[in-house]
């Protein structure tokens, strides 16, 4: 998913001599020019903030998360459950004690939590929050219709609470914008396909018509993080003009959290079409609350840029999925990088050992082409893993066809929903689900996928790079990763025992 990154000013405190500390770090909020100040809130204006509380085991946890997703140890695919997951990682009881009572010593009660007991999203006051957390102050910043409340100096808490709270949510980032492309229709000729459809779709990652879901205890899911919301009347819609073909569901089957009014969301719509349409007759879930921006740009100053990896795409435990294009946009071709297609190297995480052999080999590759070294963390973790159609789809949105929508925000849904029906095949062998795909994807070394060796996604727009971040490249690259998928070879691979 794409977005346009918000802009902080970092500053490390290392003072231990006051009663109030910093969690980890100072956020100086930097508003750039589409978001405007209205002003100063209310003191009884309502807010919500999430309180992230100090979780246990964390390093257990990425221990036997690489044991259950190595296909080499032989705890693979004996994932834990839920209660196991929060057993391990809960917060301790004096951790959660104290929190607690550091909240409702503030009067605050109105609290929502998780299975895992990690998380909490609270009701209060302006000048309840701005009391709790010393320094704060909340302002009002609009765009677009789009209303949120931040505060616009750094935050502290008091140091017996400090060492029980990893940070405090809703206080500095801005949601994210879409960058929604919408290109220009284009005439066509007689036999020649105008955009991508899902029976586009499985004509190119060899999908027939047989290949849906068929296990009772498949799911799949999606989950809405831009404040976008999908209609169900779209979706009935999308399947009926586009459907025909294949078994379906028309219907999602359950939403978790609330339904947004309002005209519906291209974001939203985009990807529950898809993914039904490609995970086709596999129940799908709905999370109500993602990059569209190639290795994006990081403004540093004195003419002085870098490279920005976007999140969570840059995550080592996600599956990223980049972008591509058709050759000739007007016929079911190879494919080529769609300039859009987000990849590059995390700033914050270090590259997993499961890439290291893939990401070396094409640095040395392309060592004479390479971006300057000074636009990018060559030890961070590298995406993205995989790749697929990005460019010119269909889509229903507030019951109308809209064609040539562009962005990952469709070719995600695609390889997930192909999951979903490998996940369908191994259930009905007996098998465990996937889980996380990637320790496996990159020992498979690009089999059953289709190389994209052509173009270069999007950067800074400089004397330096000109506009151009990484370049696709055979085998493993930062713009498609592995590829695009095979599907009946994909099916092949992944269904082995």
């Amino acid at each position: 998913m794409s977005c346009k990154q918000r802009h902080v000013l970092i500053s490390v405190s290392f003072s231990n001599s006051c009663s109030y500390l910093p969690i980890c770090k100072l956020f100086f909020l930097r508003v750039t020019e589409d978001w405007t100040h209205v002003g100063r809130v209310e003191p009884t204006e309502d807010l919500q903030l999430t309180f992230a509380l100090k979780q246990q085991n964390v390093k257990l946890l990425e221990e036997t998360l690489k044991q259950v997703s190595d296909p080499d140890s032989a705890q693979y695919g004996k994932h834990l459950s839920l209660d196991e997951v929060s057993s391990l990682v809960r917060p301790s009881l004096l951790t959660q004690k104290v929190v607690h009572h550091w909240l409702q010593s503030h009067g605050i009660r109105n609290c929502l939590t998780v299975h895992t007991q990690d998380f909490l999203q609270c009701t209060m006051t302006a000048e309840v929050a701005e009391t709790l957390l010393p320094g704060s102050r909340f302002h009002r910043y609009t765009r677009d219709g789009q209303s949120v409340v931040r505060s616009s100096a750094p935050y502290s808490v008091h140091d017996d609470v400090h060492q029980h709270l990893d940070f405090v949510g809703g206080l500095h980032r801005f949601p994210a914008k879409r960058q929604e492309v919408i290109k220009e229709q284009r005439l066509s000729k007689a036999g020649i396909h105008l955009g991508v459809t899902p029976a586009i779709l499985r004509a190119r990652y060899n999908l027939t018509s047989t290949d849906v879901g068929k296990a009772h205890n498949n799911s799949q899911a999606v989950a809405q993080f831009l404040e976008q919301y999908y209609h169900p009347a779209d979706l009935a819609e999308f399947m009926s003009i586009y459907g025909r073909s294949f078994q379906h569901l028309s219907q999602v089957d359950r939403v978790v959290g609330t339904q947004g009014g309002g005209k519906a969301g291209l974001e939203a719509s985009l990807d529950i079409e898809y993914i039904m349409s490609t995970g086709a007759n596999i129940p799908t879930w709905v999370f109500t609350n993602p990059g569209d921006s190639g290795a994006g740009c990081k403004h540093l100053g004195k003419g002085q840029n870098s490279f920005r990896p976007s999140f969570p795409a840059s995550s080592p435990y996600v599956t990223t999925v980049g972008g591509t294009s058709f050759k000739n946009p007007f016929k079911v071709t190879y494919e080529v990088t769609d300039y859009i297609s987000g990849g590059g190297f995390s700033n914050i995480f270090k590259m997993p050992d499961y890439q290291v052999s893939a990401v070396t080999g094409y640095l040395k590759t392309v060592a004479t082409t390479l971006p300057p070294q000074s636009y990018f963390n060559v030890s961070g973790r590298a995406y993205p893993d995989i790749a697929a159609l990005s460019d010119n789809y269909w889509v229903v949105i507030n019951r109308v066809p809209v064609p040539w929508v562009s962005g990952t925000s469709a070719s995600t849904p695609v390889v997930g929903g192909m999951l979903s029906l490998i996940n369908d095949q191994r259930l009905l062998k007996g098998l465990p689900v996937l889980g996380f795909l990637n320790p496996l994807l990159y020992k498979l070394k690009g089999q059953a996928l289709f190389d994209v060796t052509e173009g270069c996604h999007a950067s800074c727009l400089d004397e330096q790079v000109q506009g151009n971040g990484f370049c696709a490249a055979p085998s493993w690259d930062p713009v498609t990763g592995w590829g695009t998928p095979n599907y009946p070879a994909l099916l092949a691979a992944l269904l082995v025992d």
